[in-house]
């Protein structure tokens, strides 16, 4: 027995609709279903809180048949976490962009009134496997590490 795929990812948000505002607002993706507040008996054992209550939207990403999902807990209410990168338990994806400089460009203000920031500018890759591609890191709303990747061409 092995794993044969994988579904989607989930992050767990402090605002929904600032959330969505970036994913899908800013990133272009796409809502599969939105179900404001989850409470089936299956879902409460699967994240164990017996009294759990979450808002819970599927997000398809653009050119991926995996899938982001962001949980809303109204109840038991979170308490926000160190993400950054180097902390264990953090974690980042890196979504392909076509052209980063100019969605850099494109998004730049957008990000900062969403309370988002960029880690740098657009950065050239000199060396290694990604030879010839362009990479940044940014935070969402919560802070979530988010890795664009521009591949090499050809």
């Amino acid at each position: 027995m092995a794993v044969t795929g994988a579904d989607h990812t989930c992050y767990t948000v402090r605002n929904m609709a600032k959330s969505l505002a970036f994913y899908e607002g800013l990133l272009g993706f796409e809502i599969v279903h939105e179900r404001p507040e989850v409470t089936t008996d299956y879902f409460r054992a699967i994240i164990g809180f017996p009294a759990g209550v979450v808002h819970a939207v599927l997000l398809n990403i653009p050119g991926s048949d995996h899938h982001l999902e962001l949980f809303q807990y109204k109840h038991p209410l979170g308490v926000p976490q160190d993400l950054t990168p180097n902390n264990p338990g953090s974690s980042h994806i890196a979504y392909h962009v076509d052209d980063l400089e100019a969605m850099y460009q494109a998004m730049h203000d957008d990000m900062i009134a969403l309370g988002c920031s960029f880690v740098c500018d657009p950065v050239y890759l000199d060396q290694g496997p990604n030879l010839g591609g362009w990479a940044l890191y940014m935070y969402d709303p919560d802070g979530i590490p988010i890795e664009l990747f521009q591949p090499p061409s050809g």
